[in-house]
């Protein structure tokens, strides 16, 4: 794990230093860890490749369990309405829609079977440990902390264009139609990051209140770089 960057003690009270403070997360982010960048410079194998779409699954579809449980904690109908897109957009609004959908499409492009990506016969424990963990974190801390969380979205549409860049390029064995839910999150994550940077800014003041918000994201990194490695280990160069 990268050196923290960013903690309570660093926290300000300024706007401009809050936001400065949150985005230095970026050096912490899951798109440096090792196994990321050999993804992303064509170095893994066509099993490596499939191992990380099959456990990557109970992320994305455990991510609207965790934004319905910002949604119950949380008291502002304004936001609740808008954070409301989440879910839809994982969900869909009818079957075959949404981005679990679009990962489950991703699995067949790499040759995995749709059954044995949703019944998680490859699922390795740390990974199920972190994702866990997030969705506890989600149900128990107040909500704002948990929107902070969210905040990896900001680093999100980079590491999406460069992950979409490196299939096309290195991993051409996979249908092209399967990327889309990569396409799609290029769309959707700025927006999103846009409205849970709104609610963070405005919500969080206080030093202490912004400490806890950077501590909230620190820890959102954490979860991300544990589940990589997780993933790393159970499937070794």
């Amino acid at each position: 794990m990268p050196t923290t960057t960013g903690t309570t003690a660093t926290a300000s009270t300024g706007a401009d230093g809050f936001v400065g403070t949150l985005r230095a997360h970026s050096r912490r982010y899951h798109d440096q860890h090792p196994f990321h960048v050999r993804m992303n410079t064509g170095r893994l194998s066509r099993g490596q490749i499939q191992g990380w779409v099959a456990n990557r699954f109970y992320y994305q579809e455990n991510i609207p369990r965790k934004d319905a449980a910002i949604l119950s904690n949380c008291p502002d109908p304004e936001v609740r309405r808008r954070w409301l897109r989440r879910i839809v957009d994982h969900d869909g609004t009818a079957t075959g829609e949404g981005g679990i959908e679009a990962w489950l499409r991703l699995g067949e492009a790499a040759g995995l079977t749709r059954e044995e990506v949703r019944d998680h016969r490859h699922l390795v424990p740390g990974v199920r440990f972190a994702v866990d963990v997030y969705v506890n974190f989600a149900r128990t801390r107040p909500w704002v902390e948990a929107v902070a969380s969210s905040l990896t979205e900001l680093f999100a549409p980079d590491l999406m264009a460069q992950r979409l860049a490196a299939f096309e390029r290195w991993y051409s064995w996979i249908d092209p139609e399967g990327l889309a839910y990569f396409r799609a999150r290029l769309e959707q994550a700025p927006r999103d990051c846009e409205h849970a940077l709104e609610v963070v800014t405005a919500s969080c003041r206080s030093a202490e209140s912004q400490a806890r918000a950077v501590d909230a994201l620190s820890f959102k990194c954490d979860v991300l770089w544990s589940l990589m490695d997780a993933i790393d280990q159970a499937y070794p160069e």
